[in-house]
């Protein structure tokens, strides 16, 4: 219980969790990658993605949301400061999906991506 308590107590920015689809690519200009937003704060996401990545990896990302009756994106660029491997199942255990979670660090944003950002928070 302290641990938890501890961890919470660690971040700078509160975290709300969201569930929002996100593309991604690497600084290299690899090619554009898919995944998922889990959570965010003002400082950085969770991500989930299928695609192993090493820490410290830089991305430009851009993350697609709902405003009104069409969609709008915000674009970051983020650092991966931690991974894990994250596997999802149904009520009965079976494993369907595999990939990891990722900690990002937000490098830069521009003023109008983080006045969206908040707005989502």
């Amino acid at each position: 219980m302290e641990g938890s308590v501890n961890n919470r107590n660690r971040r700078r920015y509160p975290r709300i969790v969201i569930n929002l689809p996100l593309v991604y690519q690497e600084k290299d200009g690899s090619r554009l990658r898919g995944g998922i937003v889990v959570n965010a704060g003002e400082g950085g996401f969770c991500i989930e993605s299928t695609r192993d990545i090493p820490v410290g990896t830089e991305l430009n990302i851009t993350v697609l949301f709902p405003k009104g009756f069409r969609l709008d994106d915000l674009e970051v660029v983020a650092k991966i400061v931690w991974k894990k491997p994250y596997r999802k199942g149904d009520w009965q255990g079976n494993q369907y999906w595999g990939g990891y979670q990722y900690g990002l660090e937000f490098i830069q944003i521009l003023a109008e991506d983080r006045w969206k950002l908040n707005s989502l928070l």
